[in-house]
């Protein structure tokens, strides 16, 4: 018979990490079950600026999953590596199995995170935490002075290409359709914008550079010719946002949970549906995405956990 722990957290990124921390310290036998690196999205990330209380100089995504994950270890969170092929998540026993075994618990929070939609380009994964980025809020800063493109052309690209006129010199948003799919609005705004071009019926297909974002090559959907923008010498670099949308990962929890747009709905305790079940993060339906917005959440499914469980 497996171990029977009280709650499981699957997923190791700042949601879960939290969740880990208040269950843990909450005095319940918790097990974290990550697949790959601690850290999520924020591991991408080169430099933190935003985030309350983190180290002012040097400050990584790396660094401060870290920390996190050494608090969890305090609190007496167990760990395990593995990749979850299914979950059963009725009935007051929830089961998850994965390649080197199967997990019981009472209670289960989810904490899969959603992952950026990739531009497509050669080269695009070299470059990630190095030029490209799918974060304005994020590393937008890190940019200032500089050049930067904007990939997409929906509400998200280009108000997020207007945010990065704070920052950036010039923001040039690249999009396949010789017209935005964002709303008129929002539209507006960019195209008065004297910080803001636009790039036509063009997409991003390779990336180059030595150790950072040097320069891109675009085709022209319509001729198939190929351009290369270059960055100015006295730059270094340049920068590419991808805002082509999110894929949540929530395909195990497909017709077992109410989703939205592929995204979990919650309640305000990040209540998902059914007895016993939390979700927290990028992984649930939510209006920003951020490490503090993130950790938020995971400190409020763990404590509604251990009340669910105290109720049992």
């Amino acid at each position: 018979m497996e171990e029977l722990y009280d709650v499981i957290i699957l997923g190791g990124g700042p949601a879960g990490l939290t969740a880990g921390l208040y269950a843990g310290r909450g005095g319940l036998k918790t097990l974290l079950l990550e697949k790959g690196q601690d850290g999520g999205q924020i591991a991408l990330t080169a430099e933190l600026e935003n985030y309350p209380g983190q180290l002012l100089e040097g400050e990584t995504g790396l660094s401060l999953a870290g920390r996190m994950t050494e608090q969890c270890r305090r609190f007496g969170v167990e760990r395990a590596a593995d990749t979850i092929q299914s979950v059963r998540l009725d009935g007051p026993v929830k089961e998850l199995t994965g390649e080197r075994g199967t997990y019981r618990s009472r209670a289960v929070i989810l904490a899969t995170g959603a992952a950026p939609r990739p531009i497509g380009c050669e080269n695009e994964a070299r470059f990630v935490g190095q030029g490209i980025s799918f974060c304005a809020t994020c590393d937008g800063a890190l940019f200032r002075g500089l050049e930067v493109y904007v990939a997409g052309g929906g509400d998200s690209a280009v108000e997020e290409a207007v945010y990065l006129t704070r920052f950036a010199r010039k923001v040039t948003v690249i999009h396949r359709r010789d017209r935005l799919r964002a709303a008129r609005s929002i539209q507006e705004r960019a195209f008065a914008n004297p910080k803001v071009a636009f790039l036509w019926d063009s997409v991003v297909v390779r990336a180059e550079g030595t150790d950072v974002l040097e320069a891109i090559t675009l085709k022209n959907v319509k001729t198939g010719a190929l351009s290369t923008l270059r960055a100015d010498p006295a730059d270094g670099m340049l920068g590419l946002f991808g805002f082509t949308g999110y894929t949540p990962n929530t395909g195990l929890f497909a017709g077992q949970l109410a989703l939205e747009e592929g995204y979990i709905s919650t309640g305000e305790d990040m209540s998902a549906g059914l007895p016993g079940v939390f979700a927290a993060g990028d992984v649930r339906r939510k209006s920003l995405r951020q490490v503090v917005t993130a950790c938020a959440d995971g400190a409020v499914a763990a404590v509604a956990a251990e009340r669910y469980l105290q109720a049992q």
